[in-house]
This record gives structure tokens, C-alpha cells and sequence, in this order.
């Protein structure tokens, strides 16, 4: 399997880290396991590297960021794919990646099944896979218009082409992922919509199983805020990986490296550089300085992501035999204390969380006051305190309340709101915490109300900024802006002229949101500060499962993926979209109605059987060709997709019944025509209704529930022909008449009816063709009804007159058909009382 790779849905305001910035190599297709493919791998990189093997921790090849490492493997049942029509069709897989991973290799295992064997004649279908970081993809493969206010996250794709007749592999690396939560999503390519039959043919089954080997590093260095320490990198390594944990509030990251000696010499330029990335090890593109043009060489980070591992490479520029000596230091500025240091603070050293809990939690630092280690070594002069500078402060972070309604409902209050003051001079900022894996199947929904009568008449715009992990709140007078060099955030923005705005985000992130209001007055086309203006904002944030619950077309389903929860719209009527909102072909008002009326109206043409049922005696078939009629009348009046919708009880009684109406015409008219005692036909009524009702309910859409009663009910009308014909010794119907003008145009309406209901009905067709089906099978009916037999008077002792037409010539010998008496042999004085009837 080859596959090819494309970004989807990228877009600069909702392309976010977690997908941002990882390199994707393709590997050529292999023949082998993924563990044996590994197993080589690794081989060979020890091979090159000349590295030795022990207590399962190896080394990584050289090119590669130096360090030990740990294989974990994971792998996940196969699944048989669906094609796509929504968010429902896919198949959905969840993989977490644990931390320090340096490389990940995903191994796409698909096959071909049919009929419980490989499908090498299965026709070879393209599968299109997704991969996004931290909750499942939003994809969009049809091109379909997302509803207003909808953020579209990025994810990642691949389309996997066969190379082989029934299984193939696809393998691709992801060097340093994201820790955390994966998914993969999968499906096929759209279908026609062509309606199949259950069981009239070996369905080709395409099955897809994800597998996930990833190299770990272990023995990471850890910098500790405000101690420079002294390193060396070797001659046969090329780079030394460390990191640093950045706590709540703290607004940049200060890296400095100096006293770089090569061997014993010092140099005026170091031969090394500095990468750092958050989260996970640095790529060739993560923020980078180059030490041979600076010395000291200092790496600045501005707003980095709080509560997370920062990772930092130290690497040799050039191909250097010599040994490098430096030292290597890390501060963070501690926005929360004005004119305070993060080298100042007596918790500095120990590179955790200032606050266990949501932000604004009282700092470990005001508890704890721990020795510092002998082996770190303090700055030779320390930092005097200095004023705030613009991008250094952080304002008051206001929690919300979280309040769990149900499966992906749930709502954040805010203290003292749902109301919120915006200050003129500073930013008001409120924090959003979802849970991991709980809250990432849903929709995010943020909604702005701004109360105008609070501007006083002023011309004021309350920009507002959401971002994941770290709250961009512009502190400027003259403009907002809800992005920096490596986050990108959503802008929102509310005035006088439209006071209401709102924000979907579909399958959010988890983990810490934030919301900054700031209010900004325009006069003479400038902006500035308010003055005394406080702009009062109404402030709603929620989980909900879908997009206004799917709307009047579509239906919100809860899924599940082994543990995982998510939700996803799944429309109707010709609608789509990702909450059932795109109408490009939609059905209309006048379509729906015609369609529920061509497959309600439809059903009347049994009523030219139920009067010929009645008329010739046939009371018990009349009363069941009544039931078929109103329940597949009103079963059909409740199916509809639209909003042309009527349903007098639950759907899934209506659609038993009606099925059970269907197949129980088809067997008491077929049942009739075979001309049974009374007795034995009642038993079997009510023997096929028993039958056909345990049917029904273990398969309501198998073929066989469909020609077995038929077949059953064609064989029993066979034999009792034949019987009947051999005892007569002519052929039973004996006239032409009723095979050229009834049994023969029954038969064949009631095969056109088949046909077009096996390999003709579609979605597109389906309610003139199935109305079609209603009236073919009703008129079949009508002809294949056989008359009622009319017993006459014993007494008389001839055969009556025959009738020309469709009926049947019936003789009645009572000791013939006991079989006690043979006619042809009958000699004088034997009496033999016939009575023959059309």
C-alpha cells in the first residue's frame, strides 16, 4: 500500500499546536511484521552506531537526538470499514503516545474478506485515513459547508492505494510527536446509494488495523529554573537533549548558553546551537539560535504553554572532532509577582507546578520552602527587580464552575455571572477547563452578548480571544491581537452594531482554555483606551454533543470506540454537513410530500385483493392482506427522512409489523393456491405467522427471510399440484384459461417486483420504485388468488356444467380421495358418488 499524503483544512486561526510542526517520512511497503521491520530497524541503527544492547534499553542511531530509548508497542482490533456518508460512517481509533516519545511509527495493516476467506476478486478501493492530536479529526472529504461561527481544526490525511490482491501495509514515521491522545479515522470512498439486498450476494469486507510502535527516551536531562550548570558533548555525539518544566504564569522563557570551550581552548564563536519546542523534542523548524554569531547565546520564548515540558537541543553545528565544553542556564519570568524574578522565588529550583489545582491556587512557593541541591550552582550576581514591561503581567485569572448535565452536556458558570464586567484598563480573563478524553467528542461552544446600554453612548468594540494553554490577553491601547509566533487563537469581536457573536469549536483540545475581554473605544479612527467605560458582557460557555442538535434534518448519535465516547450528526432528507446544515441537496418541502404520499398512497392497490378475497370466501387472507395494508401505510408515513412525518406508534413496532404484513401475504396467498384441507391450512397459517415472527426479529433485512417463507410455501403448492395431478392423471390447473390469464401474469408481476426491489431500488429512486413494488405485489395478489371451492348438494349424481374462464374444474370423490376406490377399475354395482364444480 502506497501512501499519499495531504493537508486538509488548514486555516492560519485554527491550525493548532498540537498539529503544527511534525515531519512525516514515508516508508517504502514492507512484506514483514512491524515487529520484525522494527527489529531490523533497530539492528541496523546499532550496526551503524556501534552501540551495544542491554536490559531492553537501546541507542539511538546517530542523526538522531543522542539518548536511550524504550519500545512500546499497540495495536487495535481490525475493523471492517464503511464508506463515507457522515461523521458516523467512520471508524474511529484511539491511541495515546507517552511522553519523551522521540519517534512513532504507525503500521496500516488492510485486507480483503469475502465470504469468510481473503477477497482477491474484491475490487481494489482507495482508504482515506486521518490522524489529528488530542481529540478525533473534523473532516470534511466531500467538500460540505460547515454551519456559521464553526472553527475547523487541522488534521492530517493519507489515501492508501493496493499493491497487493487481498492485503497490503502502509508504513509512516511521525518524528517527535505530541504526547497524548491520537486518533485515526478511516472509511472508504462515497457509494452510488445503491439499496442491497441482505445476503443475495458475498459482500466484499475492507478491514483496517492500526498499529502503533513508538521509541522512547528515557534519562532526559532536567535544567532547573535559575542555575546555570556546566555540560560537555563528546566528539562521536552530535547533540545533547534536556528539558524544562514552565509552570502556571510565567510569561517568557530566558535560554542562555556560554563559557563554550572547544576542547581547552576558548573560541570567540560557538559551533552550537539552540532549539526549543514545547511538549515534545525540536524538529528542523522549532524555534532555533544560532551560537556562532552571539556569545553568550540567548534564546528567547514569549507566552510559552503553562504546565508543560519544554524541550531543548543543544546541537554541534559543524562536524567537530573536538570536545565542547558549556555552561547552559534557564529562567522564567514569573508573571503573577510584579517586579519579581523566577530566579528570586524560593520554589524556583523545583521545576513543578506552582499550583496543583486550577489557576489562581494558592503557589506551592508560599508553602513549601526546601535546601537547594549542593550540585546546582547559583547566578554569580543576581537579576534586580524590574518594573513589568508589556507581555510580563498576568491579570486575574477568574475560574468557572463546571456543572455535568450528561454525556457531552455540560455548562461553565462563571462566579458572579453569567454577567461580566470588561475593566477600560486591563484585560478580564477566565479560564475553561475540559477534561482529557471526556470532553474532546463533543462541540465547545462560547456565546457574547454585549449589554450597550453599559457603553454610555461611547463607540467601544470588546475584542475577545480564546486560545488553548495560555491566555494571549493584549495589554496594548491601540489594537488586539489573539496570535503570536507559534499559538494562533480566535478572535471574537462585539460592538454596538452587532452585539451577539458566538464560537463552535468541534472535537476541542482538552486541558486549560482561556477567554480574554479587553474593550477598545475608536475616536478619529484611532483606537485607545476607554477611560471609564466598563463594558458589561454576557458570558455563556457549554459542551454540547452536537451543533443545535443536528437541526430539523439530522439526528445526534452517541458513538463509542472500545472506551471512548464522542457524538456526531447523521442527516436526513438530503442534507449534510456537520450539523445537517448544508442544503446543496436538500430535498424540498413539495419532493417530501410527494414521497411520503407516492409511498402511503401506494398501499391502496390492495384493496382490489382484500374485495376479491372477501367475494370468493377467503376471509382470512382478506384479513391479512388489511393488516399489511395499514401498517406499511403508516410504517412508510414514519420512515420519512424529512419533515413530512407521521407516526401514530414507535417506529420499530411499525416496521415489524409491516414486515411481518409483507411476508405473511406472500405465504397465505401462495398457501391458498395449493387448495388444502381446512385444517392442514389453518396449521399452517398459524405455524408460518409463529415462524415468520422469530425470523423477523433475529434478521428483519436478511434475503432469506423473504424466499425461504416463499420458497417453503412454493414447494408445499407444488406438491400438493402434483399429488393432485396424479391422482387425476391431467394436469392440475387443468385449464389454459387459468394459466394464461391468471397464474402466468401473477407470476411474472410478482418476479418484476423482486427484481426491481433486488437490484434496482436506490436511495435516489427509492420512493417511486418501492411505491412501485407496493402496487406490483398488491396486483400479483389479485391474480394468484385462487377461487373458493363450492361443495354442492351429495345428491346429485352428475357433474355440473362447466364454465369456461379461470376456474378450476375440482371433482370431489369422496372415496377417491381417500384412496379407497380406483375409478378406472370400478365394476358394476360399485356406486360412486362425483360431484364436479368450477
Amino acid at each position: 500500500m502506497i501512501p499519499s499524503a495531504s493537508p486538509g483544512h488548514l486555516n492560519p486561526l485554527t491550525w493548532w499546536e498540537p498539529v503544527r510542526g511534525f515531519s512525516l517520512q514515508m516508508q517504502p511497503t514492507l512484506l514483514c511484521s512491524p515487529l520484525t521491520y522494527l527489529k531490523q530497524r533497530t539492528l541496523q541503527s546499532m550496526k551503524d552506531s556501534n552501540h551495544r544492547e542491554g536490559g531492553g534499553l537501546m541507542e539511538l542511531p546517530p542523526g538522531t537526538i543522542a539518548g536511550l530509548f524504550v519500545t512500546d508497542y499497540f495495536t487495535r482490533t481490525p475493523r471492517k470499514l464503511n464508506a463515507f456518508r457522515s461523521f458516523t460512517s467512520l471508524e474511529l481509533f484511539h491511541f495515546r503516545i507517552p511522553e519523551d516519545t522521540a519517534v512513532a511509527v504507525w503500521n496500516l495493516v488492510t485486507f480483503k474478506e469475502q465470504g469468510g476467506s481473503l477477497g482477491d476478486r474484491c475490487p481494489d478501493r482507495s482508504i482515506t485515513v486521518y490522524f489529528r492530536s488530542g481529540a478525533p479529526p473534523v473532516i470534511n472529504p466531500l467538500g460540505m459547508h460547515f454551519p456559521r461561527d464553526t472553527a475547523v481544526p487541522g488534521s492530517f490525511a493519507l489515501t492508501l492505494t493496493w499493491t497487493l490482491p487481498n492485503r497490503t501495509t502502509g508504513v509512516f514515521n511521525i518524528t517527535s510527536p505530541l504526547p497524548g491522545d491520537w486518533f485515526l479515522a478511516a472509511h472508504l470512498p462515497k457509494e452510488q446509494g445503491k439499496i442491497s439486498v441482505k445476503g443475495l450476494a458475498e459482500d466484499c469486507q475492507y478491514l483496517f488495523q492500526p498499529q502503533l510502535i513508538v521509541q522512547r527516551l528515557v534519562g532526559i536531562a532536567v535544567l532547573h529554573p535559575g542555575y546555570e550548570t556546566e555540560h560537555v558533548l563528546s566528539p562521536h555525539n552530535r547533540s545533547l537533549l534536556y528539558k524544562v518544566f514552565v509552570p502556571s504564569y510565567t510569561s517568557r522563557v530566558l535560554l542562555q548558553l556560554r563559557s563554550c570551550h572547544r576542547g581547552n581552548q576558548s573560541a570567540p564563536g560557538c559551533p552550537l546551537g539552540l532549539k526549543v519546542r514545547g511538549k515534545a523534542p525540536p524538529l528542523h523548524n522549532s524555534t532555533a539560535v544560532d551560537c556562532r554569531e552571539q556569545l553568550p547565546c540567548r534564546l528567547v520564548l514569549e507566552r510559552p504553554f503553562w504546565q508543560n515540558w519544554y524541550f531543548i537541543l543543544v546541537e554541534k553545528l559543524l562536524p567537530l572532532p573536538d570536545r565542547i565544553s558549556f555552561q547552559l542556564g534557564v529562567q522564567l519570568k514569573d508573571c503573577s509577582r510584579t517586579g519579581l524574578g523566577e530566579a528570586q522565588l524560593p520554589a524556583s529550583h523545583l521545576n513543578m507546578p506552582h499550583s496543583f489545582g486550577s489557576p489562581g491556587g494558592l503557589a506551592l512557593a508560599d508553602l513549601l520552602s526546601p535546601s537547594l541541591p549542593s550540585s546546582f550552582q547559583p547566578p554569580a550576581t543576581p537579576t534586580p527587580p524590574r518594573p513589568p514591561r508589556g507581555g510580563e503581567h498576568c491579570w486575574p485569572t477568574r475560574p468557572t464552575l463546571r456543572n455535568e448535565l450528561d454525556t457531552f452536556s455540560v455548562h461553565f458558570y462563571i462566579f458572579f455571572g453569567p454577567n461580566v464586567s470588561v475593566p477600560p484598563d486591563r484585560p478580564a480573563v477566565f479560564a475553561i477547563n475540559l477534561l482529557p478524553v471526556l470532553d474532546s467528542g463533543g462541540i465547545l461552544n462560547l456565546e457574547l452578548k454585549l449589554n450597550v446600554s453599559s457603553l454610555h453612548g461611547e463607540n467601544a468594540t470588546v475584542f475577545a480571544c480564546l486560545n488553548h494553554e495560555v491566555p494571549l490577553a493584549s495589554e496594548g491601547d491601540s489594537s488586539v491581537t489573539c496570535q503570536t509566533e507559534l499559538l494562533a487563537g480566535f478572535l471574537l469581536s462585539i460592538n454596538a452594531a452587532s452585539p451577539f457573536t458566538r464560537l463552535r469549536i468541534p472535537y476541542p483540545q482538552t486541558g486549560s482554555w482561556y477567554l480574554s475581554l479587553r474593550s477598545l473605544c475608536t475616536t478619529d479612527q484611532r483606537s485607545s483606551s476607554c477611560g471609564n467605560v466598563t463594558a458589561e458582557v454576557y458570558l455563556r460557555a457549554f459542551l454540547s454533543p452536537c451543533i443545535n442538535d443536528c437541526g430539523p434534518y439530522g439526528q445526534c448519535k452517541l458513538l463509542r470506540t472500545n472506551n471512548y465516547l464522542y457524538a456526531a450528526c447523521e442527516c436526513k432528507a438530503g442534507w449534510s454537513g456537520w450539523g445537517c446544515t448544508d442544503n446543496a441537496a436538500a430535498f424540498s418541502y413539495g419532493f417530501q410530500l410527494l414521497s411520503t404520499l407516492l409511498l402511503c398512497l401506494s398501499n391502496l392497490m390492495f384493496i382490489p385483493p382484500v374485495a376479491i378475497a372477501v367475494r370468493t370466501g377467503y376471509l382470512l387472507e382478506a384479513a391479512v392482506y388489511i393488516f399489511t395494508m395499514f401498517f406499511s401505510t403508516f410504517y412508510h408515513a414514519c420512515d420519512q427522512p424529512g419533515i413530512v412525518v407521521f407516526c401514530i406508534m414507535d417506529y420499530d413496532v411499525l416496521q415489524f409489523c409491516d414486515f411481518l404484513g409483507s411476508l405473511m401475504s406472500v405465504w397465505v396467498t401462495v398457501i391458498a393456491m395449493a387448495r388444502l384441507q381446512p385444517v392442514i391450512k389453518q396449521v399452517l397459517y398459524l405455524l408460518g405467522a409463529m415462524l415468520l415472527s422469530m425470523a423477523l426479529q433475529l434478521d428483519r433485512h436478511g434475503l432469506w427471510n423473504l424466499l425461504g417463507p416463499s420458497l417453503f410455501a412454493v414447494g408445499v403448492m407444488a406438491i400438493a399440484w402434483t399429488a393432485r395431478s396424479i391422482h387425476r392423471r391431467h394436469c392440475y390447473p387443468p385449464t389454459w384459461q387459468r394459466w394464461t390469464f391468471c397464474l402466468l401474469p401473477g407470476a411474472l408481476i410478482a418476479a418484476s417486483a423482486v427484481l426491481l426491489y433486488a437490484f434496482v431500488e436506490t436511495e435516489e429512486n427509492y420512493f417511486y420504485i418501492h411505491s412501485i413494488w407496493h402496487m406490483l405485489i398488491a396486483g400479483s395478489v389479485g391474480f394468484l388468488l385462487p377461487p373458493q371451492a363450492k361443495a354442492e348438494a351429495s345428491e346429485l349424481a352428475g357433474p355440473l356444467p362447466r364454465r369456461k374462464g379461470c376456474g378450476y374444474q375440482l371433482c370431489i370423490n369422496e372415496q377417491e380421495e381417500l384412496g379407497l376406490v380406483d375409478p378406472g377399475n370400478a365394476g358394476t354395482g360399485v356406486s360412486i358418488t362425483s360431484v364436479c364444480t368450477s
